[in-house]
């Protein structure tokens, strides 16, 4: 009886009270997650109802921190806002300028493929070079997506956000938790990346020369039908940490879920059950002592950062 009211208040709290909760986080930069909500792997977390911008739970949800291939659903929503055809065909380019990580791909430089497989394998699988085709496929050019990615964040109000390259593989991509729930939820109205994130394989068929390759969904969740994932993309770089933002159903509602620093590989997917169990229940659930551990080191170069910025600024 006692878990029931306990669920019942917090469901309470988090449907029909979504604004009181968010505004008691706002600009706060550091949210007591043992108090506000459940216990999280990921140092920077942020949970919205699909379709609002208001926070049901934050955790560092305004702190900008690099994002790794998050910044691939970015790409996508300009790719699509672009209105350039899907259909058409693109060369998969040398770089014209070095990666910022690691940027192997299986893919043959000179073949070709169309826009439509090149973006839905640049979110199921997060390929690379998929999203630097994009990009330098724009009908502006590189650096014009560079700037329509900015322009972009401006106007959803993604305050804490700027973007240096499409793939991700610049740890100079930085967003805040808050801000992506933004960028999701706007992504979100198109069907296309709804349906590309959350395909689970899919075999791309190329030309000049014609071969084919398999390709696999990187959020194993997106198999589980009862997650609803309706879509969904992860990300990794050693300077961003595990990531992970997804739409699913939790509870009968969609819900938008950041995830954002994580050590472990699945710790994202771990903490998107702690929350699906909170919302549910009220369960705060309980993280390994070796992320708690990463958690505590990450929050402490953190702040040491900003306050060495704030002391340089004063």
């Amino acid at each position: 009886m006692y878990r029931k009211s306990i669920a019942g208040l917090v469901l309470l709290l988090i449907f029909s009270l979504p604004v009181v909760v968010h505004a008691a986080q706002k600009g706060s930069g550091n949210v007591d997650a043992d108090i506000q909500g459940p216990n999280l792997a990921s140092v920077n977390a942020a949970v919205a109802l699909a379709g609002s911008n208001d926070l049901v739970f934050g955790k560092n949800a305004d702190r900008s921190v690099p994002i790794a291939s998050i910044t691939k659903v970015m790409t996508a929503l300009v790719v699509l806002e672009s209105l350039a055809p899907l259909d058409e065909w693109l060369v998969f380019q040398k770089r014209h300028t070095p990666a910022a990580a690691n940027a192997y791909s299986r893919i043959r430089i000179g073949s070709q493929m169309r826009r439509a497989d090149v973006l839905r394998i640049a979110l199921m699988s997060s390929e690379n070079f998929a999203a630097y085709t994009l990009a330098r496929s724009h009908p502006g050019g590189f650096d014009a997506f560079i700037e329509a990615m900015n322009a972009k964040a401006k106007s959803l109000g993604m305050t804490g956000t700027r973007f240096v390259d499409p793939t991700g593989l610049s740890a100079e991509n930085l967003s805040t938790a808050g801000d992506l729930v933004r960028l999701v939820n706007a992504a979100s109205k198109h069907p296309e990346i709804r349906e590309y994130s959350t395909t689970g394989y899919f075999i791309g068929q190329f030309r000049k020369p014609g071969y084919s390759l398999s390709f696999g969904n990187t959020n194993a969740l997106v198999h589980r039908e009862s997650w609803g994932v309706g879509l969904s993309k992860t990300g990794y770089l050693s300077e961003a940490g595990r990531c992970l933002v997804m739409v699913s159903n939790m509870n009968g509602r969609q819900v938008v879920t950041v995830l954002l620093d994580s050590l472990g590989t699945r710790s994202p997917m771990g903490d998107a059950g702690r929350i699906k169990r909170w919302l549910d229940s009220g369960a705060k659930g309980q993280v390994a002592e070796a992320a708690r551990q990463y958690a505590q080191q990450k929050n402490a170069a953190y702040n040491s950062v900003a306050h060495s910025t704030r002391a340089a600024l004063d």
